[in-house]
């Protein structure tokens, strides 16, 4: 990270008291690991960061805890994703806004860039962390959300900004690389719920969820029915569990389409609505979408490098 040392040799902060730099850093809340993730990639150690859910956890039916209600009421900046996501937590970040500063950072976002949501009128598909080129508008956001709360460390967070940016795009790249080697009849790509629309239209997928947009919708007898024939007459080999929401309809997929003599196996594990373990690369955005992007693309044909774009994935996916 971009160290305050640094910037006061280059002339770019003044000399300010210590003590309003490094020894009181800016207390942070956010819902997801992704936008946790984000805060200290732009905040550095002028930040402490508490993320509210960890790996496996699914953001649509997550409620606050006891002790999640304390650490935001503490916090000088609470950050959540909004466009519907943390459904069940809207009311309590609407009241919160009387007493903190709180920012619903996907809010920000264009919404003519938004798919519509499958569900509720007027609200958007929220899981707009599967295309890096709209994450970074996330990142933005979160940037501004930092930079409001602590204008005295403007220069830190947009010089690690511009550092992290550049690390996202250069996903991107990888990403239009990698994923233009699948074969074009496999670019089908079937999860238990449908978070993976704003993946596929950004390069080239059809993406098929056995559940809609939320976790919380039904996935019907007759849905799974239908994929099971589709997957059958299009003689689609591989489909994807995903590590927030249970295998059960991906294992019914499968077992229907053994019934009618077709062979499908499961691909591989995608981090849909949570990141991997704290303290492993999957466990931050870019190893998130790192893994994804890798998993995908070789498991539907294509030659991806097995450890990812700079070979930081952990050995086995």
């Amino acid at each position: 990270m971009i160290r305050r040392s640094f910037l006061l040799a280059l002339g770019l902060v003044t000399a300010l008291p210590l003590m309003a730099w490094a020894d009181t850093p800016l207390k942070v809340v956010a819902t997801t690991g992704m936008i946790a993730d984000a805060a200290r990639q732009i905040g550095g150690d002028q930040v402490e960061v508490k993320g509210l859910m960890g790996p496996g956890v699914d953001p649509h039916a997550y409620r606050q805890t006891r002790t999640d209600i304390v650490a935001m009421t503490r916090a000088d900046l609470v950050l959540w994703h909004g466009l519907y996501l943390e459904a069940q937590m809207g009311e309590f970040f609407h009241d919160l806004e009387r007493k903190r500063t709180v920012v619903a950072v996907a809010e920000g976002i264009d919404k003519s860039k938004l798919r519509a949501h499958d569900t509720y009128d007027n609200k958007f598909d929220p899981h707009v962390w599967m295309t890096p080129a709209l994450w970074r508008d996330v990142v933005i956001e979160v940037q501004k959300a930092l930079t409001a709360a602590r204008p005295e460390a403007a220069p830190i967070f947009e010089a690690n900004a511009k550092a992290h940016l550049a690390d996202v795009d250069r996903l991107t790249a990888y990403a239009e690389t990698t994923l233009a080697t699948v074969p074009d009849n496999n670019k089908v790509l079937v999860t238990a719920h449908d978070a993976f629309g704003y993946f596929g239209d950004s390069f080239g997928f059809e993406v098929l969820g056995i559940q809609g947009i939320s976790t919380q919708s039904e996935a019907g007898l007759n849905r799974i029915g239908e994929l099971v024939d589709l997957l059958v007459d299009r003689k689609i080999t591989a489909v994807f569990v995903e590590s927030s929401v249970s295998d059960r309809s991906i294992r019914a997929l499968i077992e229907g389409a053994a019934a009618k003599g077709h062979v499908v196996q499961v691909g591989g594990e995608l981090f849909s609505d949570a990141m991997g373990e704290d303290g492993t690369y999957e466990g931050t955005y870019l190893g998130m979408l790192d893994h994804n992007i890798t998993v995908i693309a070789n498991a539907l044909g294509a030659d991806a490098p097995a450890r990812g774009m700079d070979g930081k994935l952990s050995a086995g996916f």
